[in-house]
């Protein structure tokens, strides 16, 4: 069975994104150390444009097969002319009630039941599934997420888009891993308890 992990960058308080949901200041804080661990361990969740400049077109997904996004999160790159993020990918897939049709052949909409359309995802074989973003779909997805993925960046926002806009539940994670970098990064790896 295929795991659904929620891999997300965050600041210290927990922010992915501003109050509008951008997050591009987090950017500053991608150093080479810490790039060459995403290089290394999660090469698949860098976008295609990204994969190119640093020459890992070739590279193979380690972790990731599919990909699942909101809307929101995928908006920023369609604007840019991206329709395909994440063409590398065997499956990738837009929420969204807005779009009437997928702006790429490889990219499929979700809108109805999803919830039901992510527990047939991890039915299938293949790799894990990468939940990219953003909150409002992992409060969706909170009985799906397998595990957590959090890279930590060495900020805080003060106020902005949460990890989650799940109401209060507690939800019992075990620490599976701990990496910290000479930038201040930090990536914490969490599995559900079930």
């Amino acid at each position: 069975m295929r795991k659904l992990t929620y891999f997300i960058a965050t600041t210290v308080d927990g922010f992915i994104g501003a109050p509008d949901g951008d997050a591009d200041f987090m950017y500053a804080y991608v150093d080479q150390e810490f790039l060459g661990h995403l290089i290394a361990e999660y090469p698949e969740t860098i976008a295609a444009a990204g994969r190119a400049h640093l020459g890992l077109a070739d590279v193979p997904p380690k972790r990731f097969d599919a990909v699942i996004m909101g809307r929101r999160t995928y908006e920023p790159g369609l604007k840019a002319g991206m329709t395909s993020p994440y063409g590398h990918f065997r499956e990738q897939y837009v929420v969204s009630r807005s779009l009437a049709e997928a702006p790429a052949p490889d990219v499929r909409l979700i809108s109805g039941d999803i919830a039901a359309e992510v527990r047939e995802l991890k039915a299938r074989d293949g790799l894990g599934i990468w939940l990219c973003g953003g909150a409002d779909l992992a409060a969706q997805l909170a009985d799906e997420i397998d595990e957590y993925v959090v890279k930590t960046y060495p900020v805080v926002a003060g106020t902005g888009m949460p990890m989650s806009r799940t109401g209060f539940g507690v939800r019992e994670l075990e620490l599976t891993g701990c990496t910290a970098f000479g930038g201040g990064q930090v990536v914490t790896a969490y599995t559900v308890k079930r």
